[in-house]
C-alpha cells in the first residue's frame, strides 16, 4: 500500500512518524551501548578475579597439588570465558551499535532532504493559490466598480437635468470599468487555471513521489532494525562453542583432582629421611632402697631386670642407675614431635635441611643448571657457526668481534659445570648417608630391635622444614674397648662417660648460639672450643669448652680446623 495514493494529505502525520521511526532506531542503539558496556564491565571484573587469585609467583612457589592445578585451570577457563565475553561487546559495538549510528545519521539527512521537497512542493502550491486567490479578489473589485458605474451613468443618462458632458463622462467610466473587470476576469481565469494544473501536479505527482521515498526510507530503516536484531543474537551464538570449551575445561579440571595424588606430594614435600625416635628407657629409681624378705613387699622391678643388674654390679658395669646428666631423664614436659630447634641460616648446600629434602633441592639445583648450561652451550656453538661465516665471508662481519662473547659463554660453561660437580658432589654425599642409614634401620628391624638412630638431644622432632636444622641430633656413644655393647632398648650417656674423648680438633663459632635445647652447647660468637667428634652427617658438631662442658653445636656455625695427628690437616667451613 503506497503513502502517497493513501495519504496524500497526511504530510504532517507522516512527518511526525518518521521522526518517531528515527528516534526508535536511535533508542535501540543506546540499549546496545548499555549492554555491551555491561559486557565489558563483567569481562574486566571475571579479569580482575582470575588475577587476584591467580597472583604471579616464584617457580619454587608453583602449585603442585592437584587441586590447586585444577583451581588454576579453572581460573585460565575463566579468562578465556572473559576473553568472549570481551568478543561479544566488540561483536555488538562494531557490527550493531556502530551500524545503527551510522545507519541513523544517514536516515536523518535523508528525511531531511524529503521533507525538505515536500515543504517546497507546498510552498509552490500555496503560491500559485495566492496569485489565483489575489487575481480573483481583483476580477471581484473590477467587477463592483464597473457596477457602480453604470448605475452612476444610468442616473445621469435618465436625469433631465445632466448636461451632456456629465453623461459623457459618467459613460466613458462605465466603459473604463467594464473593460478593466473583464481584464480582471481573464487574469483570474488564467491563475485559476493554472493553479489547478499545480494542484494536480502537486498531488498526483510531487506529493506521491516524495511519500514514497519517505515509505522507502521508514521500510529500509525497518529492516535494519530486523538485521541488528539478529546480529546482536550472532554476537552471543558465536562465541557458544568457546563458551562451552571453556565450560568443559573446568569440568576437567576438577575431574583431574586426585586425592592419592596429592597425599603422594604431601609426603614428598615434608619427608625429612630422619629415623623415628627410639623407646625411652626404663629407669628404675629404686636402685639404692634396700629389700629384704622379711620386709614383706615386692620390688618394682621387673625379677629379669633385677637379675640383670646384679650380673652388671658384678661385672663392674653401672646398672640401670639414671644419671641425671642424660638427655632422656630430663624430657619432661617436652614436646617429642613439635620442639623448637636451634636456628641456623639458610646454606648453600643446604645442609640446614632435613636429608630427604636437602636431596630434593640439590637435585632441583642440578637440573636448573643443566638448563643453564645446555643454554650457554647453544650459544657457543651459534657463535661458532657465525664466526665461520664471518671467517668465509669476511664483509659480513668481523671474525674477530666474536672472541670476546665466546669466551665469556666457555667461562660461563666452566662455572656452570663446577657448580653441578660441586652439587652432584653434595647429592652423592646424602644419598650415601641415606642409603647407610636405610641399612642400619633394615639391619635393626632384622633383629627385633628398637632403631638406634641419631636423635635430638631433647629427644624432639618437628616436621616443619623450615626448622629441620634447628635441633641437634643425638649420637649414641661407640662402646668403649673391652666393654659389651649396651642393650638397644637403653640410650647411653653422652656426656658422663668415664674417660672424656680426646680432642680431634678445634674450631671457632661463625655465629652465638643460645643451645636452649637438652645436649646443645651455649656459644658466643669468635669463641673457640675443642672438637671431640666430628659430624656425621646430621648437621651436628660435638665440640667441648675450655670449661670442659660439652655438647652439640650446628656445624653450619663454626669454622673447624681438624688436627694433622688425628684425622689429617682439614679446614673446612
Amino acid at each position: 500500500m503506497s503513502w502517497g495514493t493513501e495519504l496524500w494529505d497526511q504530510f504532517d502525520n507522516l512527518d511526525k512518524h518518521t521522526q518517531w521511526g528515527i528516534d526508535f532506531l536511535e533508542r535501540y542503539a543506546k540499549f546496545v551501548k548499555e549492554r555491551l558496556d555491561i559486557e565489558q564491565a563483567y569481562a574486566k571484573q571475571l579479569r580482575n578475579l582470575v588475577k587476584k587469585y591467580c597472583p604471579k609467583r616464584s617457580k619454587e612457589e608453583e602449585p603442585r597439588f592437584t587441586s590447586c592445578l585444577s583451581f588454576y585451570s579453572v581460573l585460565n577457563e575463566l579468562n578465556d570465558y572473559a576473553g568472549q565475553r570481551e568478543v561479544v561487546a566488540e561483536e555488538m559495538a562494531h557490527k550493531v551499535y556502530g551500524e545503527l549510528m551510522r545507519y541513523g545519521q544517514d536516515l536523518k539527512g535523508e528525511r531531511k532532504h524529503h521533507l525538505q521537497e515536500g515543504r517546497k512542493a507546498q510552498q509552490h502550491l500555496d503560491h500559485c493559490w495566492k496569485l489565483m486567490d489575489n487575481s480573483k479578489r481583483k476580477f471581484e473589485r473590477e467587477c463592483k466598480e464597473a457596477e457602480k458605474s453604470q448605475i452612476t451613468y444610468d442616473r445621469l443618462d435618465n436625469d433631465i437635468n445632466a448636461t451632456k458632458s456629465e453623461v459623457e463622462k459618467a459613460k466613458s467610466q462605465f466603459y473604463l470599468r467594464t473593460h478593466m473587470a473583464d481584464e480582471s476576469k481573464n487574469e483570474y481565469a488564467a491563475q485559476l487555471q493554472n493553479f489547478n494544473a499545480e494542484q494536480w501536479k502537486h498531488f498526483n505527482n510531487a506529493i506521491p513521489h516524495i511519500f514514497k521515498n519517505l515509505q522507502d526510507m521508514d521500510e529500509r530503516r525497518t529492516v535494519k532494525l530486523g538485521e541488528t536484531y539478529r546480529s546482536f543474537a550472532e554476537a552471543e551464538r558465536r562465541v557458544i562453542p568457546i563458551v562451552s570449551k571453556c565450560l568443559e575445561g573446568m569440568v576437567s579440571a576438577a575431574k583431574a583432582v586426585d586425592m592419592r595424588r596429592d597425599s603422594v606430594i604431601v609426603v614428598e614435600s615434608f619427608k625429612s629421611g630422619f629415623e623415628p625416635p627410639g623407646d625411652f628407657p626404663f629407669e628404675d629409681f629404686s636402685q639404692n632402697l634396700s629389700r629384704t624378705g622379711s620386709d614383706g613387699t615386692i620390688s618394682n622391678t621387673p625379677k629379669g631386670d633385677r637379675d640383670r643388674d646384679r650380673d652388671r654390679e658384678r661385672d663392674g658395669a653401672p646398672g640401670s642407675r639414671t644419671d641425671p646428666k642424660h638427655p632422656m631423664s630430663r624430657t619432661k614436659n617436652k614436646l617429642w614431635l613439635f620442639g623448637k630447634k636451634p636456628k641456623a641460616p639458610s646454606l648453600e648446600d643446604f645442609s640446614h635441611l632435613p636429608p630427604e629434602q636437602r636431596r630434593k633441592r640439590l637435585q632441583q639445583r642440578i637440573d636448573e643448571l643443566s638448563k643453564e648450561l645446555q643454554k650457554e652451550i647453544d650459544q657457543r656453538d651459534a657463535l661458532n657457526k657465525m664466526k665461520d661465516v664471518y671467517e668465509k665471508n669476511p664483509q659480513m662481519g668481523d671474525p674477530a668481534s666474536l672472541q670476546p662473547k665466546i669466551s665469556e659463554t666457555i667461562c660461563n660453561m666452566e662455572k656452570l659445570r663446577s657448580e653441578i660437580h660441586k652439587n652432584e658432589t653434595w647429592l652423592s654425599e646424602v644419598e650415601g648417608k641415606q642409603s647407610s642409614r636405610g641399612d642400619r634401620r633394615h639391619s635393626a628391624d632384622n633383629h627385633q630391635h628398637t632403631p638406634q638412630g641419631r636423635e635430638s638431644p631433647e629427644g624432639s622432632y618437628t616436621d616443619d622444614t623450615s626448622q629441620e636444622h634447628h635441633a641437634p641430633q643425638q649420637r649414641t656413644s661407640p662402646p668403649k674397648p673391652g666393654q659389651p655393647n649396651p642393650d638397644l632398648h637403653e640410650f647411653d650417656d653422652e656426656f658422663d662417660d668415664d674417660d672424656p674423648l680426646p680432642v680431634i680438633g678445634h674450631c671457632k663459632a661463625l655465629y652465638s648460639f643460645d643451645g636452649q635445647n637438652e645436649g646443645t652447647l651455649v656459644m658466643a660468637e669468635d669463641e673457640v672450643l675443642y672438637i671431640i667428634e666430628e659430624d656425621k652427617g646430621d648437621g651436628w658438631t660435638r665440640a667441648r669448652k675450655q670449661s670442659g662442658e660439652e655438647g652439640y653445636v650446628p656445624t653450619s656455625y663454626v669454622e673447624i680446623t681438624m688436627e694433622r695427628n688425628s684425622k689429617g690437616a682439614v679446614t673446612y667451613i
